[in-house]
């Protein structure tokens, strides 16, 4: 599996390069779907300039990343291309390893329950086989690495791709099973974009699993892994924190950063629910408001972890889709990331109710975002509301997309365990409806 791995890469790298030196360059970089607020290249060289005349980069209201990403950058800002395609090149890797590992756990767990007799007898078609498994961990690194969101997030040198880097190897440490090493990456991922955070709870659970420990409240070995994993997390996210102290002298980072991301004050347009919501708001409302949405992103990590302990890596990939669609400002690189586990889940296909229209949904809204902000900017025969109405269909769709796949596992997990071919007592065959 190396030859094609090293293929895909090569063939990945080669479009970003040839993009680089293109004049699409700087039309991708200034799309708004692409560069925010928050991960803007732009703003990354405003806050060097600023360094560099030894003015704090958070003095004014452009630099919002965090005080690592503007010291790594004034190391390389001249191998900035090159940072890029590393870092995307790391995060395939980062999730074709992992993937790799999960398939095996899968299979020797899918090899138990046959043995133990879990399985109801007429699901054989259900079942995952190596064969099947073979190619997924290639087929994962494909789909993010030729995924034209992740080549834009690229070509636009957007900082978001770095943070998926930190993500997919937190992801990687935790199937592995370290500990230690998922909550550094854990904390690192938190502390870039906070958002991670409900991360925790599909990586805990993760490793719970790894270590054989009964998910139980009234475990004592639960609550004492859970307290020793959340120490090494709030540790090492105090250890980064601190560091970024001492690099900049000052704790303005923390309103810069942390601070914009939740209070929303910047409202450019982009493909986010926030921007055009709080345009059109009261003031007096706004407080009230930003509350509300903020929590969506938090609010499922419970009753998902409720529902899915058994499952926790299918818990990890529904909770990076819910980050990339409620969190404030996202970008197409956010997409790009769970985007790239839909080949792990290709077992589900058959379940699946309406994968084509989203598809279609999806890439008809790709096609929509510029032509609709050109009416609107350029051209003048449009106005805000356009380019909202394909952003919140965009958006439909992902949860939409998210919600048929989530649908699609628990029907599977049904069908394994109480047979495929279900009857009434009148013969009428049985229809499974989600509660």
């Amino acid at each position: 599996m190396a030859a094609p791995l090293v293929l895909v890469v090569l063939v990945a790298v080669t479009v970003r390069a040839v993009l680089y030196r293109s004049s699409l360059a700087a039309f991708i970089s200034e799309r708004v779907e692409v560069s925010s607020p928050l991960n803007a290249w732009k703003r990354v060289v405003e806050g060097l300039a600023l360094l560099d005349l030894g003015v704090s980069p958070y003095s004014g209201a452009i630099f919002h990343e965090t005080p690592l990403i503007i010291y790594l950058f004034h190391f390389l800002i001249e191998y900035a291309e090159l940072v890029f395609m590393v870092t995307d090149v790391l995060t395939a890797v980062a999730l074709y390893l992992a993937i790799q590992d999960f398939n095996k756990v899968v299979f020797k767990k899918q090899k138990l329950l046959i043995e133990l007799d879990k399985y109801a007898p007429d699901v054989a078609e259900l079942i995952q086989t190596p064969m099947e498994m073979h190619y997924i961990p290639l087929k994962v690194a494909l789909f993010y690495l030729l995924n034209p969101y992740t080549v834009m997030s690229c070509v636009a040198k957007s900082t978001c791709a770095i943070n998926n880097t930190v993500i997919a190897f937190f992801i990687l440490a935790t199937i592995k099973g370290s500990a230690f090493l998922s909550a550094v990456f854990l904390a690192l991922a938190t502390y870039q974009s906070l958002y991670p955070l409900t991360l925790f709870a599909p990586a805990l659970l993760y490793l719970l699993q790894r270590q054989f420990i009964p998910i139980k409240l009234k475990s004592k070995s639960f609550w004492l892994y859970t307290m020793q994993y959340a120490a090494l997390y709030l540790c090492s996210l105090v250890v980064i924190i601190c560091l970024s102290f001492f690099l900049l002298n000052s704790w303005d980072f923390i309103p810069s950063v942390y601070g914009f991301i939740l209070s929303v004050p910047d409202l450019t347009p982009n493909i986010g629910l926030f921007w055009y919501f709080f345009a059109e708001m009261f003031e007096h409302f706004s407080l009230f408001f930003v509350c509300v949405f903020q929590i969506n992103v938090f609010f499922y990590t419970i009753p998902l972890a409720i529902k899915l302990k058994e499952h926790p890596v299918f818990f990890m990939f529904v909770q990076i889709a819910i980050i990339s669609i409620f969190k404030s400002y996202p970008t197409v690189g956010d997409i790009a990331l769970y985007m790239a586990f839909l080949p792990v889940w290709s077992h589900l296909y058959r379940f699946l109710r309406n994968i084509f229209i989203l598809s279609c949904v999806l890439i008809v809204c790709s096609l929509l975002f510029p032509v609709l902000w050109h009416l609107w900017i350029y051209a003048g025969s449009a106005n805000s509301n356009f380019y909202y109405a394909i952003t919140l269909t965009f958006n439909i769709g992902q949860i939409l997309l998210i919600s048929d796949y989530f649908y699609a596992f628990l029907r599977r997990e049904y069908y394994l365990t109480h047979g495929l071919h279900l009857t009434r007592q009148d013969g009428t065959e049985v229809m499974l409806v989600l509660k």
